[in-house]
């Protein structure tokens, strides 16, 4: 069977298929929960890429990033790498299973440092592709494009040979991400503008169809030099024909974007040219047909059809069904790291007495946050009274709830049970590998700080009484932080002070009421240490302070160890929330709404929030009214 677009003579069908964000989940695994998870991994995504090739005489398969970090087994096989020289990374292993034709890196590539990063690409059979970024002399890093020179078969039978270029393009904010890998190694280079100049060397080279793999979403924003999220700008760039999309963990084509200017959310086209967002963790395969004619100038694109093939579904009653069966060869050739990393997140650390989780993290003050918070606060004090220039300062810290379903799903959550705890369930509560840091700010930027995070709730209209959901569907929960050692309210009958990019765009506008420091209305002017993460003191989010001049300390460990330590040396833990923040009061008649896992119906809410059970939501939610008495 053909790819399904009717071909005609002088025609070639092309099949171009991709996973993105893969995020190390090889297995059909959750290792933070220990138990399988039929809604992730290669393992699954590999059986639909046998599919598709099955039905396609002509295809090619590619990688958009993000592959290395995300579960404790691309933590361990980071941590292996570092401790054996001869390491092969298991998810390039099982990726060399596959025959992929290129890939590209992602952002989180570089959290384990560039030695991991270039020496688990290095055993890859497969190109590796960067193009705008290079090392700091100008010189290559990964090649900018590679040239793919293949025998298809035309619609006739008959043999042709193509030549399509191939670019990989990553976030120019790594360069604040992950600085201390990056700093005085590499030099980032605006998305659209590294790929016009590399189109135009790709056509010197007499390429057939150039095809991106861009590890970047889509702005709701206009073209800004640097921009995070610039697939629609790149589909304007002369002579690409396709590109594989990815970073933001959602799907295209599809409802999440059929607001957005210049798309086609439904036929997955950017500014007429197909491109694909194959959701996250090998959730979906993404798939790109072409019909290609041959004229006088070459081959062009006459036709595209663009889909995300899932590896399961829910239900009606949101429970994961599974629409195909693993790959025997990429389980085989995960196996060993799967046995390994299950033995290591199981080695227990403390004990305990009270569950955590994060069913209601983003409308009530949290227990797991606020565990954080207090092992990055005992952490850092020591380091800020050693140091005569920060002595004495008050010292508050911020974190967000790293798991709060939204657009990675209900089954991402924080939960941990009563008893003995292991490293995965320090990795649960904390699942990034980011470096502690230190900025010194005044208590006017502490406010802004707050503005910016409480901006990622919805306006409420207290005058309305129809259902008004506090949150959209793709909010950043990573980018909701929580500063203890202040205490205040969050108002969401006002408007955003700022966007989800972190620029002001209501100036007049303030959410953050009531705060305060020990008790009194907070000094404007006094001088605090915020203890925070490399990832937002480096610019990550747009938080107001964070630009790299406020740095008191950077610490050499990471949270995740931190927290872990602190666990360990407690030894019996009873993590409360202290209520620092909560929800301003709304008005009795509006009707305010919040989605989080089923699981929350058997949570007890804080005191001042009052939930009432509206019954499932789409995606496997469920819908709760969310009352502030």
């Amino acid at each position: 069977m053909d790819s399904g677009i009717a071909g005609a003579q002088g025609r070639l069908n092309l099949r171009l298929i991709g996973v993105t964000d893969l995020h190390a989940n090889l297995y059909p695994y959750d290792y933070f929960r220990d138990r399988p998870d039929p809604s992730v991994g290669l393992s699954k995504t590999a059986t639909l890429i046998a599919e598709a090739r099955d039905q396609a005489r002509n295809c090619l398969l590619f990688d958009n990033g993000d592959i290395l970090q995300g579960t404790p087994l691309g933590d361990y096989a980071a941590l292996s790498m570092t401790k054996d020289l001869t390491a092969v990374h298991p998810v390039v292993a099982a990726m060399n299973v596959l025959d992929y034709a290129a890939a590209t890196v992602g952002n989180h590539e570089f959290n384990y440092g560039l030695d991991v990063l270039e020496r688990a690409y290095g055993s890859a059979r497969f190109p590796v592709v960067c193009t705008n970024i290079q090392r700091l002399d100008g010189g290559l890093w990964f090649p900018p494009s590679v040239v793919i020179e293949r025998l298809f078969v035309d619609d006739s039978g008959a043999s042709c040979r193509l030549r399509l270029g191939v670019m990989g393009f990553a976030p120019v904010q790594i360069a604040q991400w992950d600085e201390a890998h990056v700093a005085g190694r590499l030099r980032l280079l605006d998305i659209v503008e590294a790929a016009r100049a590399e189109v135009v060397n790709l056509k010197n080279k007499g390429v057939d169809l150039i095809i991106a793999l861009c590890h970047s979403g889509i702005s709701r924003h206009g073209r800004t030099i640097g921009e995070e999220n610039a697939a629609q700008d790149l589909a304007l760039v002369e002579d690409l024909d396709a590109q594989f999309i990815g970073h933001q963990h959602l799907l295209f084509p599809g409802e999440d974007f059929a607001d957005v200017a210049g798309l086609d959310a439904a036929r997955g086209l950017i500014h007429g040219k197909p491109a694909v967002m194959a959701g996250f963790w090998g959730s979906h395969l993404g798939v790109i047909d072409l019909a290609l004619e041959r004229g006088p100038a070459g081959w062009r694109v006459v036709k595209a059809q663009v889909e995300a093939r899932p590896i399961a579904r829910r239900d009606e009653n949101g429970a994961v069904v599974a629409l195909v069966d693993s790959d025997p060869d990429v389980l085989q050739a995960a196996s060993a790291a799967h046995e390994a990393t299950l033995q290591y997140i199981r080695a227990p650390v403390g004990t305990l007495n009270e569950p955590l989780h994060t069913y209601l993290a983003m409308i009530a003050d949290d227990p797991t946050v606020q565990l954080v918070n207090e092992a990055q606060r005992a952490y850092a004090a020591p380091l800020a009274a050693a140091d005569a220039n920060l002595a004495g300062l008050p010292i508050v810290s911020a974190a967000a709830p790293f798991k709060c379903g939204g657009r990675n799903g209900p089954d991402y959550y924080t939960d941990v049970a009563r008893g003995p705890i292991g490293i995965k369930d320090v990795a649960d509560i904390y699942p990034y590998p980011n470096s502690l840091r230190v900025l010194k700010i005044d208590g006017a930027t502490v406010r802004e700080w707050l503005e910016r995070s409480a901006s990622i709730f919805l306006r409420v209209d207290p005058s309305m009484t129809a259902e008004q959901p506090l949150l959209g569907p793709a909010f950043a929960c990573y980018n909701f932080d929580v500063i203890d050692g202040v205490e205040y309210t969050i108002d969401v009958t006002q408007p955003a002070r700022y966007d989800d990019s972190g620029a002001l765009i209501a100036p007049d506008a303030h959410r953050v009421g009531g705060l305060t420091h020990d008790g009194a209305p907070i000094d404007l002017g006094q001088m605090f240490l915020v203890v925070t993460n490399n990832y937002r003191a480096s610019g990550g989010g747009g938080f107001p302070g964070c630009d790299g001049r406020h740095l008191a300390i950077e610490a050499p460990d990471v949270i995740r160890d931190i927290l872990l330590r602190y666990v360990e040396a407690a030894k019996d833990l009873s993590p409360r929330s202290d209520g620092n923040w909560r929800l301003a009061p709304l008005p009795g008649a509006v009707t305010a709404t919040y989605l989080t896992s089923p699981l929350a119906a058997q949570v007890r809410p804080p005191p001042h929030i009052k939930l009432t059970a509206m019954g499932p939501a789409p995606g496997g939610f469920a819908k709760f009214r969310v009352e502030t008495p």
